[in-house]
């Protein structure tokens, strides 16, 4: 892989954009989070929180290795295109299995998983001209098909024995991703910026619509416009804290860098460390739901940890991600993430809609300093990247 891009690369990085199949696609994956959520909500306890993790960062690798598909091959190209829509059909099935991931629908899940990951091997092998591409997903296919084979075997267990493997399953895909490493690996910046930041809004978009999942049924109250108004100015602060500057900065250092070492900032800025920015958002829906409908009790402790630790996880991933790309500490996110973990203890006591309160006014004081303090700085990046 050369060092240096050519005319023609530049001119793809500049040009290439998600495709109307690729939201088509990530249609499927909108549920599959909600599933998630209500999952989440279903079993409010600590076993329940591992394994709503668990299932969510599956089907995170499953997206995330179509999102590597999709910007390397033409998603519109007739047969990317039909194994595209077989793989919707199979995340499908992953969905509606999600609640029962863990009981009765254990082995359908599992199955379709793995029909769902071997559809992206295949595709990949058959589908790619680059021989580079095709050796980066050779080495890494292993992988991903033990990963497949120990959620099959999982699903022949139940309760801590499952888990583990669940657990166990999930390190081999990660030691796999990184001893086979970036090598090969082509990436259109543009595309995989727009395409994790889209990934973004769809959870972003569950947290609202968690809100209105918790109030079906409730009187419109003051109580209720309320405990909404709030939701929505944490789900908007969570918005502003990674489009306003974070996209734009990390898109134009994946764009300056080049070759091997675009492709492990793509893997480590977007695959890796916008898995605990979802995370953080699905918990914080999770929380929010819990909400609504008692917003005048405490939280219980795993709700608290939803609705508090979801806002700091998703934080302490901005951190991470700035520390990756520009090589700085974020002070202002980490404090406020630090204060947001501090909460948990005090939300158990605490009525919700209170502790709803409190998380919206430090993530909106956070986003309001630094709107004003770093003004001149955010336009300066916006006009660069124009």
């Amino acid at each position: 892989m050369t060092a240096v891009a050519t005319e023609p690369e530049r001119s793809l990085e500049a040009e290439q954009k998600v495709t109307p199949l690729e939201l088509f696609f990530d249609l499927v994956f909108v549920f599959a989070i909600t599933q998630v959520t209500t999952m989440l909500a279903a079993d409010p306890t600590w076993a329940g929180l591992v394994r709503g993790m668990l299932v969510l960062s599956t089907l995170w690798w499953a997206w995330a290795a179509f999102s590597w598909l999709t910007n390397t091959l033409d998603a519109d190209e007739g047969a990317v295109r039909l194994a595209m829509l077989g793989a919707m059909a199979a995340a499908l099935v992953v969905s509606l299995a999600v609640p029962g991931a863990f009981g009765a629908d254990a082995l359908a899940f599992a199955l379709a998983y793995t029909v769902l990951r071997v559809l992206h091997v295949v595709v990949y092998i058959v589908g790619s001209p680059d021989a580079e591409v095709r050796g980066a997903i050779e080495r890494m296919a292993p992988g991903f098909l033990l990963f497949c084979g120990l959620l099959i075997a999982a699903s022949a267990f139940d309760g801590l024995v499952q888990g583990a493997i669940w657990a166990l399953a999930l390190v081999i895909h990660v030691a796999g991703l990184v001893v086979a490493g970036p090598r090969g690996w082509r990436v259109s910046p543009a595309h995989f910026a727009e395409r994790h930041g889209l990934i973004i809004i769809i959870a972003l978009g569950e947290s609202i619509v968690s809100i209105g999942v918790g109030a079906a049924g409730l009187r419109v109250d003051g109580e209720l416009i309320l405990t909404a108004v709030l939701g929505i100015a944490v789900a908007s602060a969570l918005w502003w804290a990674y489009f306003d500057v974070v996209a734009l900065v990390a898109e134009r250092r994946l764009r300056a860098a080049q070759g091997e070492e675009r492709a492990r900032m793509a893997r480590d800025s977007y695959t890796y460390l916008h898995l605990p920015m979802i995370a953080g958002i699905v918990l914080l829906a999770f929380g929010i739901k819990e909400t609504v409908p008692h917003a005048g009790e405490p939280l219980e402790a795993v709700p608290a940890v939803g609705l508090c630790g979801g806002v700091a996880l998703y934080l302490l991933a901005h951190v991470a991600f700035r520390l990756r790309n520009v090589h700085t500490l974020n002070p202002r996110r980490l404090a406020v993430a630090i204060a947001c973990l501090a909460l948990i203890p005090v939300a158990t006591w605490l009525p919700a809609l209170a502790t709803l309160a409190i998380v919206a006014a430090l993530v909106c004081a956070l986003i309001g300093y630094e709107a004003i303090r770093f003004a001149d700085a955010r336009e300066r990046i916006r006009h660069a990247t124009r």
